[in-house]
C-alpha cells in the first residue's frame, strides 16, 4: 500500500479504572475481539495492542488493565505498574470515564495523566445510558474544568456511537510517519495468548464472584492441523479448595467452560477445534513475583 506523504502512525494508550468500558471502545475502534470483556473488575491483566490500518493512518490502540485502588497483592501492584507505564509510551492518551460517574479512582489516573506531556482526550463512555442527550452538557463542562483536554468526546463504545468522530480527533493528534506493522495486522500478540485469554473469560462470566481472581490460564499444547487446531491448557488456581468448584460435579462446570471457549475460538479460527483442560494448584500465584513472571505479567 503506498502511503500519502501526510500519513499519520501512532501509540494511543487507553487510560481509566477498571469496568469504564477501555476494552470495549478497544474491540470497537479495531473492529474485532481483541480484548476479553467481563461485567467482573480487573478483567483485562495485560497490555495489548489493537492494531487499526486505513488509507490514511495507523493507529496502535494500547488497552492496559484499570488502574485501581486496594488489592496488596503482587498481581494488583504489576497490573498497575503495567497501566502507568503503558501512559508515558503512548503519543496520545485516551482517558476513558464512565458518564455522569467520577470516582476517587478517576482522580487518581487525572493526578497522573496532568504530568504527561502528551494530548489526552477524554471520552466519556456509556452515552447510550443517558437521555436525552442535552443532559451530556453538564458532564462535558465538568470534564473540562478538571483539566486541558485536548479534546472530548462522548461515545458509546457499546453501541459504537460517535466512534468515528473519535478517531477523526486521534488521527489529528498522530504524529506523521509509516505504519509501524503490516495492514492485515491487528494485534501484537500472539494466538496462544488470544486462546487463553477466551478460556479465562469463561471461568470470569461463570464462576462466583471471588473466585476468578485466583485463576490463571497457561496454554501448554497449541497446534494448527488445518482443519483442526489443538489446544491443551491448564486452569491455574492459587488455593486447592477452589478445585472442586471450577471442575464441578462430575466434571460439570469445567465441561462447559471448556465448550463456551471451544465455540469462541471456533468462530475466531473458523474451523474446529480440540481444546482440552486440565485443573491444577499453585499456593498462592498472584502474590508470587517468579510466578507472576512465568506466567508473562511484568514484574
Amino acid at each position: 500500500m503506498n502511503q500519502p506523504p501526510d500519513y499519520r502512525c501512532g501509540f494511543v494508550s487507553l487510560a481509566g479504572r477498571s469496568n469504564v468500558g477501555k476494552s470495549t471502545l478497544l474491540n470497537a475502534m479495531v473492529g474485532e475481539k481483541l480484548s476479553i470483556v467481563t461485567h467482573k473488575p480487573q478483567t483485562t491483566r495485560f497490555r495489548q495492542a489493537g492494531i487499526k490500518t486505513t488509507d490514511n493512518a495507523q493507529i496502535v490502540f494500547v488497552d492496559t488493565p484499570g488502574i485501581h485502588r486496594g488489592g496488596g497483592k503482587a498481581l494488583n501492584r504489576a497490573m498497575n505498574r503495567t497501566a502507568l507505564q503503558t501512559l508515558s509510551e503512548g503519543d496520545v492518551v485516551l482517558f476513558v470515564v464512565e458518564t455522569f460517574r467520577w470516582t476517587a479512582e478517576d482522580e487518581d489516573i487525572l493526578g497522573h495523566l496532568r504530568q504527561l506531556d502528551v494530548p489526552v482526550i477524554a471520552v466519556a463512555n456509556k452515552i447510550d445510558r443517558v437521555t436525552p442527550r442535552e443532559k451530556l452538557l453538564p458532564q462535558i463542562q465538568s470534564l473540562s474544568e478538571k483539566m486541558d483536554f485536548a479534546a472530548i468526546v462522548p461515545v458509546s463504545a457499546l453501541r459504537r456511537t460517535s466512534l468515528a468522530e473519535l478517531e477523526k480527533v486521534i488521527v489529528d493528534l498522530l504524529p506523521a510517519g509509516p505504519p509501524l506493522y503490516p495492514a492485515g495486522q491487528q494485534s501484537d500478540r500472539d494466538e496462544q495468548f488470544h486462546a487463553a485469554e477466551v478460556i479465562r473469560e469463561h471461568l470470569l462470566l461463570r464462576l462466583q464472584q471471588e473466585l476468578p481472581y485466583g485463576t490463571q490460564v497457561g496454554i501448554e499444547q497449541f497446534e494448527d492441523k488445518g482443519q483442526l487446531v489443538e489446544i491443551g491448557a491448564i486452569v491455574w488456581l492459587e488455593r486447592a479448595a477452589h478445585k472442586s468448584i471450577v471442575i464441578g460435579r462430575g466434571g460439570s462446570m469445567l465441561k462447559g467452560i471448556g465448550t463456551a471457549a471451544r465455540h469462541d475460538l471456533e468462530k475466531r479460527y473458523g474451523r474446529k477445534v480440540n481444546l482440552k483442560l486440565w485443573v491444577k494448584v499453585r499456593d498462592s500465584w498472584s502474590d508470587n513475583a517468579a510466578d507472576l513472571q512465568r506466567f508473562g505479567y511484568d514484574t
